[in-house]
């Protein structure tokens, strides 16, 4: 019998892991790094705000991401531009985009890359 823990565990971050092992997630990745927060110039991969890509046994992606600031002026847009990257990819049948502010975005949540970017580093 195969049971699954919902409850987070103590100390465990609120963020689902993404399916890392699947041929289509570094496609995805990519397709996600293409799309780029119009009020910093780096992309939504990059600055951290993709927190998960789920990807299930008919190749239906869900992503769930967030913005750097709830009130940002593209939180209606940005799920869109999400999908329309993702979906064409080949071997994807569908793209469900996710928003959440639980945990909420910092900074420390960017690569290595955009920090260096953005001259934090």
């Amino acid at each position: 019998m195969h049971t699954e823990t919902t409850h987070p565990v103590e100390g465990a971050p609120l963020i689902r892991p993404s399916t890392t092992d699947h041929p289509l997630y570094d496609s995805i990745v990519e397709a996600c790094r293409t799309v780029y927060d119009p009020e910093i110039p780096v992309n939504i991969f990059d600055l951290g705000l993709v927190y998960t890509i789920e990807i299930g046994p008919e190749n239906a992606v869900e992503i769930v991401m967030t913005l750097t600031a709830p009130g940002c002026p593209v939180a209606g847009e940005m799920p869109g531009w999400v999908a329309d990257a993702v979906e064409p990819l080949p071997g994807v049948k569908q793209v469900d985009v996710r928003m959440t502010f639980d945990p909420p975005w910092g900074m420390d949540m960017m690569s290595d890359e955009a920090k260096l970017e953005l001259g934090f580093m």
